[in-house]
């Protein structure tokens, strides 16, 4: 197969400060080659839904074209006989292009073609030659925006020109997983956002492995007596014997060594930990858990961002390989009273609220290095997903990040249904990186805005925080950031309580603050801070204003003019600093719409207070 792009090797991809840049959303690297199937699509927009009794999929006549990737949105914006960028109750929109299948050895027995799509939604059906597939897990229908899915490509689906045809649906069903995308219950306007979605990030086509590791490592970051414990997954069509072989690598020392970045300059390396693990695999989808010990493991901070290059290998019995390669670190974040402790020292909390919206991932890295520059050493994205290799650079940076499960706009046993699912897509993707420390399952209830009447919903949470603690312990949890957090037979189901502050004025700030670190549950915030059991707080758990400041948005006042903003801000954190308070959330990192109160210049990244303006030492 003649790649139209090389995949480059894990340090090529992974290293900021290379001209070479993984132009792969994800985050696990392959060796194959691929073939980017981004660029002109021809486009429709399916105004009746008529396009699935009408056999679309079979051929039709398309009188517009479109740049994938790109939103539905920007697509009809331009679209012949479209009705303009917005959309109301429902849009169904139709992609299609044809691809060459790429030449391979008639002796190749061991590999397959197979078709990814980084993010598309809410709903992607997907056909090749006019025949619908199925995802791997087997999905005819794929529902999600925010991670990718993968259809493998058998060889009779196969001919010399292929036509690939993707329907995309969504809605404004405010039981989805939707953000702050807006939807039957909260319209455009103020903190809701236009709609965007469809085909947002790269689709392509690669060569796999029959039998296979595939692209969904997890590594559980904190170590005990040396020992990593590494969650793979395995793809096999061919049941038989198979050797799971796990080799660790100083990734520091490989970029010493490394004078013109082939892998096969890798390959003489000496790992600093092997370990084989014979397996009897059945056909199809399995999760395997592992250890492998680690002598002298160093940890991974803000300040040293250490990270190891993980080689994962399944070998058959014949001896064939399919590799995939990842980075991950090690670090332990915990509570203890009042204080967040990271690898056993305590650290306090230096954040913002970053909104990607529609940024580019040029965008969101010149965004990223520009929170650095403000002094947080950890940001919060918020209720989005956002491209993989964020999280990449979050890890080389040092730069901790707080994540959130987008938010339906509505509570009941379905949106409740989509909340865990998209939770397990998201999870099943990002579980490997050592900068992702906290995970937030709900922001102000939105979504579970009947959480102090309804024990169904508290129940949900409740649950869901137990599963996060039992399946993935290297995580912070909160259950619903802001206020109304659940708490259970006097135990607050929370890792923090948060709270979400906004007042411009500074002796209200100084008595709310006084009076949250005091212990008052009821009127600091907008809400009650505690629903469900009694609850008293005596410094059990971490105090964090997980919000506060949002200067310039009119709703929340303050000043506008750059040089008083930088003061009132300056004063703002000082009076946090004095307090038993464990961390703080500006908001926020760039405007974003309505909300005209950010820091930095969405396009450029450049700041528009001084460097520091967030660091405890106040810049």
């Amino acid at each position: 197969m003649k790649p139209q792009h090389r995949n480059f090797s894990l340090t090529e991809s992974r290293e900021e400060s290379q001209n070479h840049v993984n132009p792969l959303p994800r985050a696990v690297l392959r060796s194959n080659a691929f073939l980017l199937l981004d660029g002109e699509w021809r486009f429709a927009v399916d105004a009746d839904d008529r396009g699935l009794s009408e056999g679309w999929h079979l051929g039709h006549a398309y009188d517009s074209t479109a740049h994938w990737p790109g939103s539905v949105e920007e697509h009809m914006a331009h679209a012949k006989d479209a009705p303009g960028a917005s959309w109301h109750d429902k849009v169904v929109v139709w992609y299609e292009r044809e691809f060459t299948t790429p030449k391979r050895s008639r002796a190749d027995t061991h590999s397959l073609f197979q078709i990814t799509f980084g993010a598309c939604g809410y709903e992607t059906r997907v056909w090749l030659n006019g025949r619908l597939l199925n995802t791997i897990e087997g999905e005819e229908a794929h529902y999600g925006e925010y991670t990718s899915f993968s259809y493998e490509l058998s060889d009779d689906l196969l001919q010399p020109v292929n036509r690939l045809t993707v329907r995309i649906a969504d809605t404004m069903d405010a039981d989805i997983p939707r953000g702050k995308q807006e939807s039957h219950v909260y319209k455009r306007g103020g903190i809701w956002y236009q709609t965007y979605t469809g085909a947002v990030r790269s689709v392509w086509l690669e060569m796999v492995e029959r039998n296979r590791l595939r692209s969904r490592v997890g590594v559980f970051t904190e170590t005990e007596d040396n020992l990593v414990r590494f969650n793979v997954t395995t793809r096999i069509h061919d049941p038989g014997e198979y050797t799971l072989r796990l080799q660790v690598f100083d990734r520091r020392a490989t970029h010493r060594r490394a004078t013109n970045r082939r892998a096969a300059h890798r390959d003489s390396e000496t790992p600093l930990a092997s370990s084989d693990y014979p397996l009897r695999l059945e056909a199809g989808q399995k999760l395997q858990r592992v250890v492998l010990e680690l002598p002298d493991a160093r940890k991974w901070s803000p300040k040293r961002p250490h990270l190891y290059r993980l080689v994962g290998q399944l070998i058959d019995s014949t001896g064939h390989t399919a590799q995939i390669e990842a980075h991950f670190g090690l670090r332990r974040i915990e509570t203890r009273g009042r204080h967040i402790y990271l690898n056993d020292k305590p650290v306090y909390l230096d954040s913002i609220l970053y909104q990607p919206g529609t940024a580019t991932y040029d965008e969101m890295q010149r965004h990223f290095l520009a929170m650095k520059r403000l002094g947080c050493n950890i940001v919060r994205v918020h209720i989005a997903g956002v491209d993989p290799r964020i999280y990449n650079l979050a890890d080389e940076m040092g730069l901790m990040l707080w994540v959130e499960v987008p938010s339906p706009h509505s509570s009941n046993l379905r949106s409740r249904e989509n909340h865990f699912a998209e939770l397990q897509r998201m999870l099943a993707l990002i579980e490997t990186h050592p900068s992702v420390v906290i995970w937030s399952l709900y922001n102000e209830d939105w979504g579970a805005q009947d959480i102090a009447t309804n024990p169904e919903t508290r129940r949900y949470i409740v649950d869901t925080y137990h599963y996060m603690k039992i399946h993935h312990p290297q995580f912070l949890v909160v259950d619903n950031d802001g206020w109304q957090h659940v708490s259970c037979e006097g135990r607050l189901k929370s890792d923090l309580l948060t709270a979400h502050l906004y007042t411009p004025d500074p002796d209200r700030w100084r008595a709310l603050l006084d009076r949250l670190t005091a212990g008052e549950l009821h009127g600091v915030a907008a809400y009650p801070l505690v629903v469900g059991d009694p609850y008293f707080y005596r410094g059990q758990v971490p105090v964090v204003v997980s919000e506060w400041g949002g200067f310039g948005f009119a709703d929340y006042g303050g000043p506008t003019d750059a040089d008083a903003r930088t003061e009132r801000i300056r004063l703002f954190k000082e009076e946090l600093r004095k307090r038993r308070i464990a961390g703080d959330v500006y908001t926020q990192a760039t405007n974003i719409e309505d909300e005209r109160n950010g820091l930095i210049d969405p396009q450029t990244g450049e700041l528009s207070v001084p460097e520091g303006l967030l660091a405890s030492n106040g810049g």
